[in-house]
């Protein structure tokens, strides 16, 4: 049952959004000046357990890449993700 995880940027939220069985897990960030402080990331509970919540970490950190942002990790599921994923540090603030 591996479908692919379609995400969103939706600048004017400020979050990345996935849309999963007509529920929305979402990855929200504020924009300071060259740094994207990402502040929550949420998905729901019967979501869970799915890569939905990396899926939207790793989209803003591709899309802090293309742009030339920073990103400072202020919720803990990106502290942990960015921790898996080594290969991404040069993108932290």
């Amino acid at each position: 049952m591996s479908t692919e995880i379609e995400v969103i940027h939706n600048a004017a939220a400020q979050r990345f959004e996935a849309r999963v069985e007509g529920q929305l897990a979402v990855a929200a960030y504020r924009l300071d000046g060259p740094v994207m402080a990402m502040v929550h990331t949420e998905v729901p509970v019967a979501l869970e357990g799915r890569g939905i919540a990396s899926r939207l970490v790793q989209a803003a950190f591709d899309y802090a890449q293309t742009e030339g942002l920073k990103i400072r990790p202020l919720c803990s599921y990106v502290v942990a993700w960015s921790r898996r994923h080594p290969e991404r540090a040069a993108l932290l603030a």
